[in-house]
Formats: structure tokens, sequence, C-alpha cells
């Protein structure tokens, strides 16, 4: 099948968002967009994802002759597209894909979010969405709230600084009170 317009190009509010990691777990994304967009199972051919060193979420790169499994959120509106590149931070940039709906075949095109750096070191192995959440989803969760709620601060941490900060209190309570330099 032909693939469907590009989501950047598409209608104000009708972009398609390929989510791969911790955006496939609806609390995450209600505590994010408000909401829970329409959602249907997909697949991204030629790209492996990864576990990241020190992270309890992924990164995606193209590697051919892999897949990897996940969603495509649907009716993003502009508005929710500027909050998820945010939430994404610097770390990845966000690309245009083919994707293949998984219920149908039909193949479309969508807007997702590729690690940065693709010769990055940290990356290893093959991150696994099921495990993290038994291990990860209740800290992220909350690590995603402080990070919306910083979104409303006239000067706002990005996602990448509320996450080192959320997970160092993690590591070590008693600092809490303390500012990482």
């Amino acid at each position: 099948m032909a693939a469907t317009a590009p989501a950047t190009t598409a209608a104000a509010g009708a972009h398609s968002v390929f989510v791969y990691g911790s955006l496939m777990a609806d609390e995450v994304v209600s505590a994010i967009l408000h909401r829970v967009p329409a959602s249907s199972p997909a697949l991204l051919t030629d790209y492996h994802r990864f576990t990241v060193k020190d992270r309890i979420y992924p990164a995606i790169l193209p590697v051919e002759s892999k897949k990897v499994a996940g969603r495509v959120i649907t009716g993003i509106s502009d508005a929710e597209l500027i909050v998820l590149d945010a939430f994404e931070d610097y770390e990845y940039v966000r690309r245009t894909v083919q994707i293949s709906l998984t219920d149908t075949s039909e193949t479309m095109l969508a807007d997702t979010y590729v690690w940065s750096d693709a010769k990055d070191p940290d990356l290893y192995g093959q991150w696994d969405f099921e495990e993290w959440k038994k291990l990860h989803i209740k800290d992220f969760l909350t690590m995603t709230l402080g990070f919306v709620q910083e979104l409303e601060q006239p000067e706002p941490k990005t996602r990448v600084e509320t996450y080192q900060s959320f997970m160092h209190e993690l590591e070590q309570p008693e600092s809490s009170t303390k500012v990482e330099s």
C-alpha cells in the first residue's frame, strides 16, 4: 500500500507519532498530554531499539534488517507535538519514518524520535518494554509529572535535567536538598 501524507505536512492537529518506549504506556502519555490519544500497534523496520547505559528509557537508530514494535498515536495537535519535542529533549531528533500498522499491514508516515548520537558508546542490547513496566514505570511516571510541572515554570528545567535530578534523588535521598552542579 502507498504511504499516507507525511505527518509534518498534515492538517493542524493531525500529526501521527510512532512511539516505542515509555510513551507506549498510556499513563505516561496522559501525564504529558493530559489525554490518551487514539493509537494502534505499529512496526518500524530497519531500526533497532537499544538500552541506554544509565538511563531507563530506550533509543532507536537505523539498523538494517531489524524491527521495532511500538504504537502510533494519532490526532496529535501542533501544541502537543511541541510538548513531545520538549519531553524528548536534545537526546532525540524528530524524524519522519514509514511504519506498518500491525493490525492491517497498512503503511503510513509518522514522526518518531531517533537518538541524536548515532555513535553513542552507551547504546547496547535490546530495551524491553514489559521489563520497564515491571521495574520502572512508577518512578518514571513520577519524574514525568515533575517534568510537566516544570513546563509551567517561567524558566523550566529540560526533561533531561528533570530526569537527572529525579534519578539523583532516588539514588541519594538524603541529599535531595542539595543542588547538583
